[in-house]
Parts: C-alpha cells; sequence; structure tokens
C-alpha cells in the first residue's frame, strides 16, 4: 500500500481510504461485528485511514475494528454543527464511541460556499481551539460544491477538503467534473489536503467500474481517495488495486462488484417532504402519486433517510 502525507497536515495516510457510510444504517446496515470485520480487514492488509461522519453512525464498528487489530488508524469524522454547543457535542460523541482521545480530522460536513464557511465560524472557531489542545490534528470541510472547493482555498484556517471525485461527476451541484478538477488542482498547489469521494457516485457508475478506478487513481492532486465497502470481497479487490493498479486491472473483467443500489420508498410513506428538503441532489420530489425519485440526480447517499420520521426509505 502507497501512503503519503495528507497535505501539509503531517498525516500519513494510505491512497486508499475506507469510507464508512456503506456499511452504517443508512445503507448496508451491518451489525457492529459485521461492520467491524470488513473494517479490521482493510486495517491487516494496510489501509491505515477511515472516512465517518457523526450522521453515519459508524464509530462503534471502528471501535470494534480496533479492539480486533490492535491497530489504531487515522481517522476523519464531519458534524453539520454551526454553533459551539453542537460542535462540543460532536466532537465528545465521536470520541466516547471510539474510545479515544484524540481525533485526527474533522470537517464540516457538505459545505457550499463561502457563505456556509462562514455561517458555520462559530463551530470552526471550536474545531481550532480543540487543535490548540491536541483533540483535533487537523480541520476541514466535505463538499458537494466547487464554489466550496475553491472557498476552502483561500481560508488558512482550513486544511483538508473532501470533494466529489468521479468520472462522470455525479452528485456535484454546481458545474462539471472538469471544473470541480480545475478547483481541486488549485487548491491542492495552495497546499490543501485533498481525499476524494464518490469514486462510483455512489454506486451508480458500477457498470464502468474499470474507468471509475482509472479515473479516479490517474488524478496527480488528491492525495487519497475515500472509497465505500461492505464486504471482505469488496476491501480484498480494492486494495489489490491500489497496490498494483496494472496487474489488477486485468482481472477486473472477472470482478463483480455487488449489484447496483437503489432508493425504495415504503407504503407508508406520510409524504411530509422532510427528505425532500434534505436532498440537496434535488433529486426527490413530491406529487398526487407521492414521493419521486429521479434516479439521473439520486448519488443513493441515503442521506434523506436519515430524516424520515416514520423510516420510509431505505437503501438496498
Amino acid at each position: 500500500m502507497e501512503y503519503c502525507e495528507l497535505g501539509n497536515t503531517g498525516i500519513m495516510v494510505s491512497r486508499l481510504c475506507f469510507g464508512g457510510l456503506v456499511i452504517g444504517p443508512l445503507q448496508k446496515n451491518l451489525s457492529t461485528d459485521e461492520g467491524a470485520e470488513v473494517i479490521a480487514e482493510a486495517l491487516s492488509l494496510g489501509v491505515n485511514f477511515i472516512d465517518t461522519a457523526d450522521l453515519y453512525d459508524t464509530y462503534r464498528h471502528i471501535r470494534r475494528a480496533m479492539e480486533i487489530t490492535g491497530i489504531r488508524p487515522v481517522i476523519a469524522s464531519k458534524s453539520y454543527a454551526y454553533d459551539r454547543e453542537e460542535a462540543k457535542r460532536t466532537v465528545d460523541k465521536a470520541l466516547t464511541e471510539l474510545g479515544l482521545d484524540s481525533i485526527d480530522i474533522w470537517l464540516m460536513h457538505e459545505q457550499e460556499s463561502e457563505h456556509t464557511i462562514r455561517g458555520h465560524w462559530e463551530a470552526l472557531e471550536y474545531y481550532l481551539e480543540l487543535k490548540q489542545k491536541g483533540i483535533i490534528r487537523a480541520v476541514g470541510l466535505s463538499t458537494h460544491h466547487i464554489a466550496a472547493v475553491k472557498a476552502a482555498a483561500v481560508f488558512p484556517e482550513i486544511e483538508v477538503i473532501h470533494p466529489i471525485t468521479n468520472k462522470a461527476g455525479l452528485g456535484i451541484c454546481d458545474g462539471t467534473m472538469d471544473e470541480m478538477l480545475m478547483a481541486i488542482k488549485e487548491a491542492y498547489e495552495a497546499g490543501k489536503a485533498i481525499y476524494g469521494m464518490k469514486p462510483f457516485g455512489g454506486g451508480n457508475l458500477l457498470h464502468s467500474f474499470r474507468e471509475c478506478v482509472e479515473f479516479v487513481t490517474s488524478i496527480p492532486y488528491i492525495h487519497s481517495v475515500a472509497m465505500g465497502m461492505q464486504s471482505l470481497e469488496e476491501v480484498r479487490m480494492n486494495v489489490a488495486l491500489f497496490n498494483d493498479l496494472e496487474k489488477s486491472l486485468s482481472t477486473l473483467d472477472e470482478y463483480r462488484p455487488q449489484t447496483k443500489k437503489a432508493l425504495h420508498v415504503d407504503f407508508w410513506c406520510e409524504k411530509c417532504g422532510s427528505c425532500v428538503e434534505r436532498c440537496k441532489q434535488k433529486a426527490l420530489s413530491l406529487n398526487n402519486d407521492g414521493l419521486q425519485i429521479d434516479t439521473g440526480k439520486c448519488v443513493l447517499c441515503g442521506y434523506c433517510s436519515s430524516v424520515c420520521p416514520v423510516f420510509a426509505l431505505k437503501m438496498y
């Protein structure tokens, strides 16, 4: 496994990052032990970087994997907090559930622009205080927006950027993949740490698995790529790809990643519209026939299910 310094943070990470969304209740919903087994396999094969979030509810899986392996990976988490109180609550929750006294990277979740960054400034200031105390090592943001990448590039307080990077630009809210790459390049050259997300567009691009892998591994200005993995087979294949791309690509014709998942709406949906408001991809809408899903816009993140009051949305 290849490792590199994540920007100028002093944090060494594997080129492959374990994306923690998929194993959690918003998607595959693996039990603590099942999810921990998948993470432990990745850790044992050299992956030393895990991406998660307050929303994902996967701290327990990561903690169990650390207990199984005895390996303490680099952990990045995220929060929607915009004030000091909520920022403290989410960091405290992470540390308690992970069983740690510090965390490596803390991100402001789903930032959109300079304006949303400033709107979360009170939380950001709290994270920077924790950095001064050694509780957080680096601070940054995750985003589906080119505007946020551009803004982050000029904020000295922001060290880490976690943007969408897939060959189709699926999930980017304000432009194309070429425009996103230009923004990422500028941020990289400004010394920012960059690790990509959604290389397969949340599963929508699995039909072109090989092309997706070739694309994301060819980007010279990202340090690591977070890939969601939900089985031992997926872990082993992805590790093999990052260990020896050329050799592993020759086996891809025989590799069949899990069939594309989809968002399903149960009959008891109350049509309250909470999920429509939550979806930043604008993939959901309501009409007389109920909730409608635009599969061309949906990135299969499962975030909508987190706000459903009757648990009528499921990803499988």
